[in-house]
């Protein structure tokens, strides 16, 4: 187990660079203005220069992927629930994700930008668990058929 997650956090870190400047290009897709916005006004301030506030993010970002690579190991633990699986992988990336966000000023420093944020995030986090569990029902409920097509058979 722990080779496992020392394996994927070493792969979740440029994995979560990667997918940080993917971001920030559709961010600025989204922005419209012909510019590329690769980091928040705010961490500029913060940070002094647009080069720190980058470097803190990428850095920020690569962090984030290790954590959620590394996370990862939750739905290969056989003798939990799926309940559990998801609650205790909720939490990990709860632990990860707002301070993170927060930090590199993703979202606004007030209640209501807070609020928003969790809502925002738990409703993506839901979208997803829903989305794999409905993927892997089907996968199964196939192999399941698969087996039966089979016996019968013999």
């Amino acid at each position: 187990m722990k080779k496992k997650l020392i394996g994927r956090g070493v792969i979740g870190f440029p994995v979560g660079i990667a997918i940080g400047y993917v971001i920030t290009v559709i961010i600025s897709i989204c922005i419209g203005d012909g510019f590329f916005h690769p980091v928040n006004p705010e961490l500029v301030n913060k940070m002094g220069s647009e080069l720190n506030a980058i470097l803190i993010q990428t850095g920020l970002s690569g962090i984030m992927g290790t954590g959620f690579a590394m996370a990862s190991v939750i739905w290969e633990i056989d003798s939990w629930s799926l309940a559990k699986q998801s609650g205790v992988y909720f939490a990990i990336a709860c632990v990860i994700m707002f301070p993170i966000s927060y930090f590199a000023n993703w979202m606004p420093h007030s209640t209501g930008g807070i609020l928003s944020y969790v809502g925002i995030f738990v409703a993506i986090f839901l979208a997803a668990w829903v989305t794999q569990y409905s993927v892997w029902k089907r996968k199964i409920k196939k192999m399941n058929e698969g087996i039966k097509d089979n016996n019968d058979m013999n």
